[in-house]
């Protein structure tokens, strides 16, 4: 049986998720998602700085009210990014950041571009983790995108160490599940809506300040129908 590597599996799980876009700036430790990407027509836009991948990430999402998604190198390539992941969480915005680590093997030795990367992200994303076995790669990367949009949209955080992304597995013995996240929109409470709806009507000059949430759930027209 073929063996594949975890950049083939991030790759598969972006696809399945309709992913056919990332945003990066080129580095080795995650060289091979960018393999995975290109056989499965998945475009690779390698910028400048690692903060507009994020930035344009997060715009991608914001366009096509889909998680966008930024891939960056160990380290200073994760420290870079910051600025975008916190203006992602700030406008709540459904950004997913990949990014490479030091190998599990190596880890506290010294390894090259090791850092504490999952506490600098935990303050300003949704959530933040480590894979720490290949075949589990898509799980990882599922459950970003359940939580990225569950809720209140937001970013999520996933390191892969480089021993773990290049490592191998048998090809029939990863599942990529189907269906791990709710497609449906956010529903209010239908009282509360009701008795909003009863003082809007008995308004003289009413005004409406509509989250984004109107954005993502597609809602505008239903809005502008309620108003008028």
């Amino acid at each position: 049986m073929a063996q594949i590597d975890g950049g083939e599996l991030v790759a598969r799980t972006l696809k399945q998720e309709g992913i056919d876009c990332i945003f990066t700036l080129c580095g080795g430790h995650v060289m091979n998602i960018y393999n995975g990407c290109l056989d499965h027509d998945i475009r690779v836009v390698d910028v400048r700085h690692e903060q507009a991948a994020g930035h344009a990430a997060e715009g991608w999402s914001r366009v096509n009210r889909r998680p966008g998604v930024a891939v960056v190198t160990a380290g200073p390539g994760v420290t870079d990014a910051v600025t975008a992941v916190a203006n992602a969480y700030q406008n709540r915005s459904p950004l997913v950041l990949i990014a490479g680590a030091a190998p599990l093997s190596q880890w506290q030795m010294g390894g090259l571009q090791e850092m504490e990367q999952v506490d600098l992200m935990k303050p300003i994303t949704k959530w933040a983790g480590t894979v720490h076995q290949t075949h589990r790669i898509p799980e990882y990367l599922q459950m970003c995108f359940r939580i990225a949009m569950t809720g209140r949209y937001g970013p999520c955080f996933l390191e892969i160490p480089s021993d773990v992304l290049f490592g191998r597995v048998e090809d029939g013995e990863v599942a990529i599940p189907e269906s791990y996240r709710s497609e449906g929109r956010v529903q209010g409470d239908q009282r509360l809506v009701a008795q909003a709806a009863a003082l809007l009507d008995q308004a003289e000059r009413p005004v409406v300040m509509a989250g984004s949430q109107v954005y993502w759930s597609a809602a505008a027209d239903a809005l502008t129908t309620a108003t008028t």
